[in-house]
């Protein structure tokens, strides 16, 4: 798809949403074809009907804004269709959570009107939890967690959606231990046994050549593979900003190249096989103002190490991620990494749904015996 070379709202000017809500109804800045009149391009569209349907509860918003037939991706492997799945899951969320805001706070995009748009939605979502959850009764607890939404959109309507969100971290504000209630969850089937990685271990693993940080979608495949698969951790010193800060699962912040080298090779040590493709890369900026790039992947792998997630179980895992990054001066300056602990919780200590053995027997070790998120 080709991106349009039109004005748009850009996040690295720091609108808000009374902006946005300034600039309904003023004419196009950007080709929509279909789109409803008040949007005036892309950016807007995707920012305002979120703002629309979460924050003014205009739920019935959703069957104009998504196809009677769109799917949904969740981070834990499972696909909703049609236009009711999303209005029900927003109203249960709705009715768990009040006094919910949603802070846009980038949307990184591409495409056009005539091959469709794509957009990643950058949002951190607070509320006080006044209803019930999946979990439990209210806990009158305040919660606050990043959100990134992948949407393919055509003609005002969304007919594909990634979500992934920091859901480890909404639980322990909630109160709840994300280990516990992962072991006490429903039961997962298992993960078919690992996939080839395209590699000989007889040789080393293939190393991309990387491109200049001005061709910013192939710098970030290139630099992707280049340390998660073929295990150059040198680069993080080489390309990442000494000032380097990241925004990881778990409500984490790191500063600097010790705190990400200690993110990276924590994943590696409990996932020895560990693997990223990338599914896809959105770009936006240029040399001089810099790049902002959104990158959905996804990370399989066998957990055979011991940390953050318990004891070595054994079994696959297959984890939906989104990262945005900053790049300025040929260099990575932030970086938002978003994947759904709890949905990898799930399948590594979630009774195992198997037709032969009774689902007490797979049960992991007691909770006294393993570490639970910090």
């Amino acid at each position: 798809m080709t991106q349009e070379l039109r004005p748009v709202f850009d996040f690295a000017d720091h609108p808000d949403i009374a902006d946005f809500a300034a600039a309904a109804n003023t004419g196009r800045r950007q080709d929509l074809g279909g789109f409803d009149p008040d949007y005036v391009d892309i950016v807007d569209y995707i920012v305002r009907c979120t703002h629309k349907i979460w924050e003014e509860r205009a739920v019935h918003l959703i069957y104009t804004h998504y196809t009677h037939n769109a799917r949904v991706h969740t981070a834990d492997g499972l696909t909703t269709y049609g236009s009711a799945a999303v209005v029900r899951n927003t109203l249960r969320s709705q009715a768990a959570f009040s006094a919910s805001r949603s802070f846009a706070d980038d949307v990184i995009w591409g495409g056009n009107a005539q091959d469709g748009f794509y957009t990643s939605h950058r949002l951190f979502t607070v509320g006080v939890n006044t209803g019930h959850t999946d979990y439990g009764p209210p806990t009158g607890r305040r919660i606050g967690r990043w959100i990134v939404a992948d949407c393919r959109i055509r003609d005002n309507r969304i007919f594909e959606e990634w979500l992934v969100s920091d859901h480890s971290a909404e639980l322990r504000q909630l109160g709840y231990d994300p280990l516990e209630l992962a072991r006490a969850s429903a039961p997962v089937p298992p993960l078919p046994p690992g996939e080839p990685t395209g590699e000989d271990g007889q040789y080393p693993p293939t190393v991309l050549p990387l491109p200049a940080p001005t061709e910013a979608e192939a710098f970030v495949r290139a630099l992707l593979h280049n340390l998660w698969n073929a295990r150059m951790l040198n680069l993080v010193r080489a390309r990442y900003a000494p000032g380097h800060v990241a925004w990881v699962p778990g409500h984490r912040q790191l500063y600097g190249h010790g705190d990400y080298e200690g993110f990276v090779l924590g994943l590696m040590a409990q996932f020895s096989d560990l693997r990223l493709s990338v599914d896809h890369v959105c770009v936006l900026g240029d040399a001089e103002r810099g790049h902002r790039v959104a990158t959905r992947w996804t990370m399989q792998g066998t957990h055979d190490g011991p940390g953050r997630y318990g004891r070595p179980t054994g079994r696959r895992v297959r984890i939906l991620g989104v990262t945005h990054h900053e790049l300025q001066g040929g260099l990575i300056r932030q970086e938002w990494t978003l994947f759904d602990e709890f949905a990898l919780l799930r399948q590594l200590h979630a009774p195992l749904a198997t037709e032969h053995e009774p689902f007490a027997a797979q049960l992991a070790p007691s909770a006294s015996e393993e570490p639970t998120l910090p």
